[in-house]
């Protein structure tokens, strides 16, 4: 297919004023996308300026003076906070219909559950009022990529039509929905931005207090990267700013050089915190311009284009931007079954909603845990565990083949289970396995 030009342009808006699902912000969101993208804009690194920030850019964490034991200053730092959880995308990768923050993640604890059981001991403690909205983010129809038009114009009209043009989107949405300026006129100044399945992101008030006294309006929370981490995005000083740099902005001869943690030695964590008026002056004048991030797909046979943004990507149109740097505690995300199998484990303690590591693993990394296509899908995960085993000793687990475990399994050091092609291989309960490769019932 030829590449799509701007001369595409007219006849794709034509067919966007006729969708009348999408309100007139998504409409004039969704077009000025298309045409950035279309117009080939694109910032291009230099990779010879790129320099290391300094402990002004990304301040390491203890620095930060912390909060006093005083409830007064709690109470007024967080009236002018608000939490935003990200919903985060389907649990398609877990073999989930709905979005992921409905998972059960501990003693039949969803994400959401979590983060309510959260807020309400805040305000228990705080004697604070909290309410809690819900607001939708954008809904942009996916482009037809052979002919360059919206697929619901062509009568795809179901939900495989559309798409959420990524995280970038949430300035936007929290504008559009009428949500920011009611946050304003209650005193409101910064708002916390976290994916919800990240069980590390909780209020920090020390970072709030840091933000406010400095007057940064923007701040992205990154930690120290591991081999697990190497790609991904990290923040640099560029001709005088911060900015994030991801892996697809770099050049393939320093694709290496990028993931090295000698000279990259920290990445995104995702959880943001930004000015609310900031936010509101640059989406009004349309000066949030974040990198597009092209993501194509084939969706019932059709070749199709999403167009998508990242909201750490914007933190180089904020005045006085700012990362922190913060222990790896704060960064617990639940991507896979891998890591559920983490935050389900004797390795972690669930008190009052918040996720903590349990003070008996002598390790400051965790596990490495690799788990076979049979327990990709949460339902078949749970079904292959009686109960999930102690891992607190464990230094790496990998798991082959049609494998369950029974109640009250221990595993330590390095452990290798693999079922052979058409065996069924049952750990029996209570057994323990340390450094030990099991490749049938007679190595238990």
């Amino acid at each position: 297919m030829a590449a799509a030009t701007t001369e595409n342009l007219p006849q794709l808006k034509s067919a966007v004023d006729g969708l009348t699902e999408m309100s007139e912000n998504e409409k004039s969101g969704f077009i000025n996308l298309v045409s950035r993208y279309l117009s080939g804009e694109a910032q291009h690194i230099e990779w010879s300026k790129i320099q290391t920030p300094t402990d002004e850019t990304v301040v390491p964490y203890e620095k930060m003076a912390p909060v006093s034991q005083d409830v007064s200053e709690t109470k007024n730092l967080l009236d002018k906070l608000v939490v935003l959880k990200l919903n985060g995308g389907l649990g398609t990768t877990m073999g989930c219909t709905g979005p992921k923050s409905v998972i059960e993640v501990r003693d039949g604890l969803t994400f959401l559950d979590l983060i309510v059981i959260q807020i309400e001991i805040v305000e228990k403690y705080t004697n604070s009022n909290v309410d809690i909205h819900t607001f939708n983010q954008s809904k942009y129809p996916r482009v037809v990529a052979d002919e360059f038009v919206p697929w619901p114009s062509k009568g795809k009209t179901d939900k495989d039509g559309w798409y959420p043009p990524g995280h970038g989107d949430v300035f936007p949405s929290l504008m559009n929905s009428g949500k920011l300026d009611a946050f304003l006129s209650q005193g409101k100044e910064y708002v916390f931005v976290a994916n919800s399945d990240n069980l590390g992101a909780i209020v920090d008030l020390t970072i709030l207090k840091h933000l406010i006294q400095n007057k940064n309006e923007y701040c992205m929370e990154v930690t120290p990267k591991t081999l697990a981490d190497v790609k991904g995005g990290t923040l640099i000083s560029y001709e005088g700013k911060v900015q994030l740099l991801e892996i697809a902005q770099v050049p393939d001869e320093h694709v290496n050089e990028f993931k090295s943690i000698e000279k990259f030695k920290i990445f995104n964590t995702n959880n943001l915190w930004v000015n609310l008026k900031a936010i509101k002056k640059l989406v009004e004048a349309d000066a949030l311009k974040m990198e597009i991030i092209p993501n194509p797909k084939e969706v019932d046979g059709v070749k199709v284009l999403q167009l998508e943004t990242a909201a750490g990507a914007a933190i180089r149109f904020f005045d006085n931007a700012i990362g922190v740097n913060v222990p790896r505690s704060r960064f617990l995300p639940v991507k896979a079954t891998s890591d559920l199998l983490l935050v389900q484990s004797d390795l972690y303690t669930l008190v009052d909603g918040f996720v903590t590591r349990n003070s008996a693993r002598t390790n400051p990394s965790n596990p490495s845990i690799e788990l076979g296509p049979e327990f990709k899908k949460v339902s078949n995960f749970l079904s292959r565990f009686k109960s999930i085993p102690s891992i607190v000793e464990l230094d790496s687990l990998k798991v082959s083949g049609d494998v369950s475990f029974g109640s009250s399994v221990v595993l330590k050091g390095k452990a290798t289970v693999t079922a052979k092609s058409g065996v069924k291989l049952e750990v029996p309960d209570g057994t323990v396995v340390e450094n030990k490769d099991i490749n049938g019932p007679e190595d238990l």
